[in-house]
């Protein structure tokens, strides 16, 4: 995997090269699918709807996502939370770029839209 300029990080592409989604459950109760996988070195539990949230602060950057949580596999430090707001902001550069790349696509690749 190469990096940016500035040897930190990823591109995007390089991230969704490395991309495993290992499980897809949809919910019965309240819609959306609770989306389970890998990428980068990290495991990502991600509550996804097809339709954007109702109120704007509920979804990340407009992402149809509500949570995401994004857990970094080498130490099990857990380095980002999004529960309809931020618990704890992505703490790595690497972290940054995964939860940019899971809220540019995530719900398209899930819901086909």
């Amino acid at each position: 995997m190469t990096t940016n300029e500035k040897n930190t990080t990823p591109d995007a592409s390089e991230l969704l090269e490395s991309l495993r989604i290992t499980k897809v459950q949809r919910r019965t109760s309240c819609g959306g699918s609770w989306v389970v996988g890998t990428i980068a070195g990290h495991r990502f539990d991600a509550l996804v709807f097809p339709e954007h949230a109702d109120r704007a602060d509920f979804e990340l950057e407009d992402s149809r996502i509500s949570k995401l949580w994004l857990k970094q596999l080498d130490n099990h430090a857990t380095v980002a939370n999004f529960d309809r707001g931020w618990d704890i902001r992505p703490t790595t550069p690497l972290a940054a770029a995964i939860v940019d790349v899971l809220a540019a696509g995530l719900a398209e690749h899930v819901f086909g839209n």
